[in-house]
């Protein structure tokens, strides 16, 4: 049995945000065939999209090719609106979070993931709640929300009620930095990417958030952990030698706080791979993939099952079991 925890969705049907949820300059979708369509974000084009977006046939027989077994679908992020007034992103995720369960029509090899206001804690957690209640299995949060990173107290506050309530939760990337040096050749997701979620794992450690947080909180960070495994020696280095600037709030120096969340997949390489099992241990790595994106993995699981320097046992933690433990579940479901 293989799982997948980290795929996006893009629901047919949500209507003009902006009339919907109020304000102007939401996403919007121009459509250009029966199977292409394109997210644009006021006249610019954001991303091209096909049926593995909203269709679950599509998606299905992707799997099965793939052989995927379970598919962790969660909202694609430039549909957050942490950048909005909260009662604005509160509309948002309504609309995609029931438009996702209607999409996906209880079909039990895909588990979904829902979206939250996380600029506004308290609707974030009732928004969770209600989500919960209708059949999401997690929640994925952005890694930051404008200037506050993941030590934000509100921030801390919304992860602790995730971990009361067993939600599994998966940060990713988004809203990365931009410029003209940032601009050519998709640079802000090839350095970006990583830099924003290296940056959102020391929060975490430095901010003193996992010292916050009760050890029942199952956390993955997409992406592979971004920089964070080959840069860990460096913020050890530092931690040590210069902690009256970079401790922070941390009790602990960071190697510490290795068994206190998940990465994926999604590094594409072998030696990539090798370092993140070296680095978090066999028990912290999960297969990811970022389907149906351009830049996912297929296919999917690949660079698990092409590791050489896996063992079998290995090989079956990365593909199934890890997925299932943060998931909440220590058995396989029936698919």
């Amino acid at each position: 049995m293989t799982v997948d925890v980290h795929t996006h969705l893009v629901p047919k049907g949500w209507p003009d945000l902006s009339v919907a949820c109020g304000g102007s300059g939401w996403p919007w979708l121009r459509i250009d065939s029966e199977r292409s369509a394109m997210i644009m974000v006021g006249v610019a084009e954001f991303r091209p999209i096909g049926p593995q977006t909203w269709d679950p046939a599509v998606r299905r027989a992707d799997m099965d090719a793939d052989g995927i077994d379970l598919q962790v679908v969660s909202p694609t992020p430039v549909f957050f609106g942490y950048e909005r007034p909260a009662d604005q992103a509160v509309k948002v995720a309504r609309i995609f979070n029931d438009l996702t369960l209607a999409t996906l029509a209880g079909d039990n090899r895909f588990v979904p993931f829902c979206q939250v206001p996380l600029q506004d804690p308290d609707a974030a957690c009732a928004e969770l709640d209600r989500c919960l209640a209708a059949g999401h299995v997690g929640v994925e949060i952005g890694n930051h929300v404008g200037d506050k990173d993941l030590d934000d107290a509100g921030i801390v506050a919304f992860l602790n009620h995730c971990a009361e309530t067993g939600t599994p939760v998966l940060v990713h990337p988004w809203d990365m930095p931009g410029g003209p040096r940032l601009d050519r050749w998709m640079a802000r997701w090839l350095t970006g990417m990583p830099a924003e979620t290296h940056l959102s794992l020391l929060a975490m450690i430095l901010g003193g958030a996992f010292d916050a947080l009760p050890r029942s909180l199952r956390i993955c960070f997409a992406h592979g952990g971004g920089s964070f495994a080959f840069w860990l020696g460096r913020l050890e280095n530092a931690w040590h030698r210069r902690g009256d600037v970079v401790r922070g709030c941390s009790e602990h120096p960071p190697s510490y706080y290795l068994d206190r969340f998940l990465v994926d997949t999604v590094v594409f390489g072998s030696a990539s791979l090798r370092l993140l099992v070296d680095t978090l241990g066999e028990d912290r790595v999960l297969v990811g993939s970022d389907y149906p994106y351009p830049l996912g993995e297929r296919p999917v699981g690949e660079v698990v099952r092409k590791a050489g320097f896996l063992t079998a046992d290995q090989q079956h933690k990365l593909l199934e079991t890890n997925a299932l433990h943060f998931l909440g579940s220590a058995q396989p479901r029936e698919v």
